[in-house]
């Protein structure tokens, strides 16, 4: 597709001009050459059928890449209906900036389809010009090819424009080399930054002494401006500069021009406000990402000794950051609430310091990040700051740092991090904070003991549940001895092992682990305190892995109804656990319909309160696809469950347990729309997982032996699907007792193998087994029971007992009144054909 830019420019801004795009330099000079030749690249490519390839301004700090891309934004702006700016540097945000232009385009809303997806159907749209053809997009800073070059657009009719200092990007786009000015854009650059007629020779000078370097040439005329010095007195001052670096031997990958310019700079703001240089230092310590001033507002409480008294004075604090401003040393954008430092400027102002003086302004940035944070950081409403605070942690050195404090909001990232889904990120921080915590031998701090907490839940969260075991086993016995057993982490640390038993797939013990928690719970906390109906909700799992769904409804309601109407202390996250918890056992009731009314609501509160690519999210939608397949809304629950397994592959990997569970529910669905073999391929593919995964006798991997037997026999395998039935039967047998669900689904499909194999007597006497422990666990008229009873009576005509058959079939149909009449089930107990059951996992 072409298009033709209008060649007659006028001074409109386009319709979709982004927020982020800086304001135009005023200041700007020169680069005519380069600007020309980058719209001729950009509009020649465009204009024939070559795929045009993204410009890269390349080039070192400081030489004004980033400001040329801002003059050719605003340049050639009414040639655009889009102009969208995308922060490169810190790659995990690169998609929420895409996913941005979602509403501009017209496209689905993060809200509904997640950010990956959101900033992939952004690019999409780019790449046809639909419903936009010319657009400009910027992706400033963007070091690493491989963190940026999947979102950037390829082909289509608009132009993207990519500044970064690295020249590996040849490979993907073409590359424009930015080098420092000519000597006649130095002149010019100074006598519009000067705001005089600078004579030629005095410009020259000057230009020469600083290397021609934008961000230097940037510096030393902000400063002659603030002070009224002289090129020649300048120059002199920068050359005496100069010779002290040259014999100190210092700075030797900057250049020399730019560190004695900048140091002249900071002098003058020394002598002019103390103050404002000593806020310089510390914002040095920062990452080089914009810095919340909030952070500043926040900190004047805490316990700074530099500086402290400036941040308690909020005048001098914006007097200094005015000054700092005005010398060209400090970016302030006033709508964002954020202050920036050039990387390159913080790297001077680091390398000037003492290492005392470097130990003490990292330390204080650590305490303003800390002070600066907001106290929860489980409060989805605090995780946007939390995020702004997240490009300042590693550069700072704060995982390093001791301090109590410090390390309390330490632990507070790991938190954000681990609420936010971002697993990956969290327990790799979580693992270094640990290795670094731990080097000094000694009792361990309660964050310590708090660190330890975060992590064993990643590693379970994660999958990788033995090694959570045993570390959460030794942090439940050191909080103990070093908290107490009712100290508030120990009691949230024995809900965390209770959730290690159910992953062993020992659910009494977590039983009886979750039981003695909820009494000491009531007794410290009280009946309805937050933290007590977590141990409700936990309860309640308990009650269902054990298949007793009565009792576990009464705990759920309980749990649902305290937690979602409580106005403080419960998150987003457990309204959303209680809510799917809910509607689970609901369905496994057999009360399918209500199930899907109280499941979408729970999915829809997912969408909008964590949004669809939460994993608790993804989790209530794979809940609610089993309830609406087993409504009998097939083509509802196949879109839904295709489209949560792709996500949840995407997002947490292809081992991840909540992956495991989708695709046996994706196989289950599958198989219920006559697409065995596909369903066969993913059910082959799910059991040495869930083997690897929670490991040979866990009940839910008996679970997957049971639906893989299943379609061997769909398959006409009998014999197969009779072994692997009996092998999980025994195996249920040894872990969960005769009892149990579990077990009662394994004969129950055992009994369908006997028949196939035309052993109508060994099938009947199972099923009739099978009946009564149904009857018993479910009652007479619960789904599964009434499912067991039409089987029944199918072998008891095979055995010649057609009167009993008869007699069985009938009152089985007479209870199947209660359903509606297009219920899936009552038409298929109608036919007379038999039933199957398969197993469905589900978090624990």
């Amino acid at each position: 597709m072409t298009r033709q830019y209008d060649s007659q420019p006028t001074p409109r801004m386009p319709p979709i001009w982004g927020k982020k795009i800086p304001g135009r330099n005023r200041h700007f000079t020169g680069r005519e050459i380069l600007l020309e030749e980058l719209r001729k690249s950009l509009t020649s490519a465009s204009a024939t059928a070559v795929v045009p390839l993204p410009q890269a301004l390349q080039g070192l700090g400081g030489v004004g890449k980033t400001q040329l891309a801002i003059e050719y934004a605003w340049r050639y702006r009414d040639h655009y209906d889009l102009v969208w700016w995308v922060p490169a540097d810190q790659p995990m945000l690169v998609p929420s900036a895409l996913a941005a232009l979602t509403d501009e385009l017209k496209l689905p809303s993060v809200g509904s389809t997640g950010i990956e997806e959101a900033a992939g159907s952004v690019r999409e749209a780019l790449q046809r010009g639909d419903p936009i053809e010319r657009w400009l997009l910027i992706f400033d800073n963007a070091d690493e090819p491989e963190d940026s070059k999947d979102f950037i657009p390829h082909g289509g009719p608009g132009h993207v424009l990519i500044t970064s200092r690295n020249s590996r990007w040849s490979g993907v786009a073409n590359t424009v080399s930015v080098d420092v000015f000519s000597t006649a854009e130095s002149v010019a650059f100074l006598r519009r930054r000067l705001e005089r007629d600078i004579p030629q020779q005095e410009a020259e000078h000057m230009a020469n002494a600083l290397g021609d370097l934008p961000l230097a040439l940037e510096q030393a005329a902000a400063l002659q401006t603030m002070t009224g010095m002289t090129t020649d007195e300048y120059v002199e001052q920068l050359d005496q500069q100069a010779r002290e670096l040259l014999g100190m031997g210092k700075a030797t990958e900057y250049p020399h021009p730019m560190t004695a310019a900048w140091q002249l700079s900071v002098h003058e703001v020394e002598n002019a406000l103390p103050e404002a240089a000593e806020v310089l230092r510390c914002l040095a310590f920062f990452g080089p990402d914009p810095i919340p001033r909030v952070i500043f507002r926040r900190g004047n409480k805490s316990g700074v000794r530099r500086v402290g008294p400036i941040l308690a004075n909020p005048l001098v604090l914006n007097q200094a950051l005015a000054m700092l401003s005005r010398f060209a040393l400090v970016k302030i954008e006033q709508e964002a609430g954020t202050v920036q430092v050039h990387r390159l400027v913080q790297a001077l102002l680091r390398d000037s310091l003492n290492m005392g003086e470097r130990t003490d302004y990292r330390h204080e940035v650590h305490r303003l990040l800390a002070s600066g944070a907001p106290t929860d950081p489980e409060n989805i409403a605090n995780w946007s700051e939390f995020a702004n605070l997240l490009p300042h942690v590693r550069p700072s050195g704060l995982i390093e740092c001791d301090d109590d404090v410090v390390q309390r909001f330490a632990v507070d990232i790991v938190r954000y991090l681990n609420g936010a889904a971002n697993y990956s990120s969290a327990k790799t921080f979580a693992e270094e904070l640990l290795a670094n915590w731990t080097r000094v031998p000694g009792p361990p701090s309660r964050n310590l003991l708090r660190l330890r907490r975060q992590l064993g839940s990643l590693l379970w969260r994660t999958g990788d549940y033995e090694q959570s075991r045993g570390l959460n086993e030794e942090t439940l016995t050191l909080m103990r001895e070093e908290l107490g057993p009712e100290d508030e982490e120990t009691l949230r640390m024995s809900l965390m092992y209770a959730a290690n038993l159910r992953a062993q797939g020992r659910f009494h013990d977590a039983l009886v682990q979750d039981t003695a928690s909820l009494d000491a719970h009531e007794k410290v906390r009280g009946p309805f305190h937050p933290a007590t109906l977590r141990v409700i909700n936990n309860l309640a799992l308990d009650r269902v892995l054990l298949t007793q769904y009565d009792a576990a409804l009464e705990l759920q309601k309980l749990a649902f109804l305290e937690q979602s109407s409580a106005r403080e202390g419960v998150s987003k996250m457990e309204v959303q656990l209680a809510w799917n918890g809910l509607a689970r056992v609901v369905r496994m009731r057999g009360d399918y319909e209500m199930a899907c009314d109280v499941g979408e609501e729970a999915y829809a509160h997912g969408i909008r309160e964590l949004q669809i690519e939460h994993p608790l999210t993804l989790m209530t939608a794979r809940d609610l696809s089993i309830a609406l397949r087993r409504r009998g809304d097939l083509e509802g629950a196949l879109v839904l469950i295709q489209d949560t397994h792709a996500r949840l592959e995407k997002l947490l990997g292809p081992n991840d347990p909540e992956t495991l569970a989708s695709m046996v529910a994706l196989s289950n669905i599958l198989r219920h729309t006559g697409q065995r073999e596909d369903a066969m391929t993913l059910a082959q593919a799910a059991l040495p997982r869930y083997r690897h995964t929670l490991g040979e006798h866990h009940p839910f991997t008996y679970g997957c032996v049971i639906n893989l037997a299943l379609l061997y026999r769909l398959r006409g395998d009998a014999q197969r699907a009779k072994e692997l039935d009996e092998q999980a039967y025994h195996g249920l047998l040894d872990v969960v007792g005769p009892e149990h669900g579990y077990t009662s689904t394994s004969a129950f499909n055992l009994a369908s193998d006997l028949a196939a194999l035309g052993e109508p007597f060994a099938a009947r006497d199972r099923g009739q087994q099978t009946l009564e422990q149904l009857r018993a666990a479910y009652g007479s008229d619960h789904a599964l029971t009434l499912s067991a009873a039409v089987n029944l009576s199918i072998d008891l005509r095979a055995c010649n007992q057609v009167e009993e058959g008869q007699e069985l079939y009938d009152i089985t149909m007479a209870q199947y009144e209660r359903f509606r009449p297009n219920h899936p089930e009552r038409l298929h107990a109608a036919r007379g054909e038999r039933f199957n059951v398969d197993f469905e996992p589900f978090s624990l």
